[in-house]
């Protein structure tokens, strides 16, 4: 019997990118009731695989209303049964489907900052553990009407842009996701060769030291779609300015034509046409959301536009992203903040990478 696309899925999820084992706890986490199919599909393998499932269901408006009426003691809080989930779950499964992309496009903005600050130490303990491979997570989403919207497709053009985005559409997405892999892999160890590397383009000359610094191949197992090499800067040694010409979205909020200029590791000057107000916010948040915690190069060439879903829009073949606030610490860095906010930069037109002053990447292009 030919599987569902539900079905491909969930294996995708399950088997290869948690790669859940018998016994282990995993977390099934989804936004709105529009995840149902692919919830069901997932809850379903991980008993096949003799897991054990738990189930964290939500309506997105209940961060709107957590947002709006909290007391700063609230916004502080962490809920010790989530921690414990943190410290215990073995496989995180995260689906998103949301009903709308704007629910929190005018929350308080410095309300919005106070608890991305409380929740960082989540954030921290998960990437810990992940890095010591103790536990593993991913995070994928479903079509929904506002993601449609989102895009400016019609439903059925952005299930068929989703689905292929994950080569889904393929018999065997999963020999695809290892194609990808083997071919980054020869990137990312190249670059684990490399001193320095030098991105160039519109209003763009920024250089970054990798030096001991790891580069990831990512082939699915985080993020699904997937497509990208990436790593951890050094933190004090970032120089130079940058221009993010695709519009940056975040939490429901956007900006536009965003220019960093960084010295020394942190952005001292930076400038939006629209959306300054939300930036500031969110480079004040905390001591590390100046900081820069990932460079990273888009390699899925199934995704070409920008749909305003970063999960999406990072891994456009041509571009690069850059992330400011927190890093990974299995690349080896060490920046820690409540913020991960990744800035995406077309790279096909008049754009250059330079690794220790040789040139690898050109208009969109590896030229390894």
């Amino acid at each position: 019997m030919q599987k569902t696309i539900w079905e491909k899925y969930a294996e995708v999820l399950v088997d290869y990118s948690t790669n859940v084992q018998k016994g282990d706890l995993v977390q099934i986490r989804a936004t709105s009731i529009y995840a149902k199919d692919l919830v069901k599909a997932v809850y379903k393998r991980v008993i096949q695989k003799g897991a054990h499932p738990i189930l964290r269901t939500s309506f997105e408006d209940m961060s709107d209303i957590f947002i709006k009426y909290a007391s700063d003691e609230q916004l502080d809080y962490i809920d010790p049964i989530v921690k414990l989930e943190y410290e215990k779950v073995d496989k995180f499964i995260s689906i998103g489907a949301p009903m709308n992309t704007k629910n929190m496009a005018r929350a308080d903005m410095k309300k919005l900052a106070r608890r991305s600050k409380a929740s960082q130490g989540l954030s921290k303990l998960l990437m810990d553990r992940t890095a010591r491979g103790e536990a593993s997570w991913v995070v994928a989403d479903v079509p929904t009407h506002a993601l449609a919207q989102e895009a400016k497709m019609s439903f059925d053009e952005y299930s068929e842009f989703l689905f292929n985005s994950c080569y889904l559409n393929l018999e065997d997405p999963v020999a695809k996701l290892k194609e990808l892999d083997e071919k980054q892999t020869k990137w990312a160890n190249y670059l684990n060769n490399v001193k320095k590397i030098r991105i160039t383009g519109e209003k763009t000359d920024i250089t970054f030291n990798i030096e001991g610094r790891k580069w990831i191949s990512c082939s699915g197992i985080n993020n699904y779609p997937d497509g990208e090499v990436f790593t951890s800067p050094v933190e004090n040694d970032i120089n130079g300015e940058i221009y993010f010409d695709f519009p940056q979205n975040y939490r429901g909020n956007s900006a536009t034509g965003v220019h960093l200029w960084i010295e020394n590791g942190q952005i001292v000057k930076f400038d939006a046409e629209t959306g300054r107000d939300f930036l500031e916010a969110m480079l004040n948040t905390d001591d590390g959301s100046k900081g820069i915690g990932e460079i990273a190069i888009g390699t899925n060439d199934e995704i070409q536009e920008i749909t305003g879903n970063i999960l999406f829009d990072e891994k456009i073949g041509g571009a690069i992203h850059m992330a400011v606030g927190a890093s990974y610490p299995e690349t080896g860095g060490k920046n820690i903040s409540g913020v991960h906010w990744d800035m995406i930069k077309n790279m096909k037109y008049n754009s250059a990478i330079y690794a220790d002053d040789k040139l690898i990447y050109e208009n969109g292009k590896f030229l390894i």
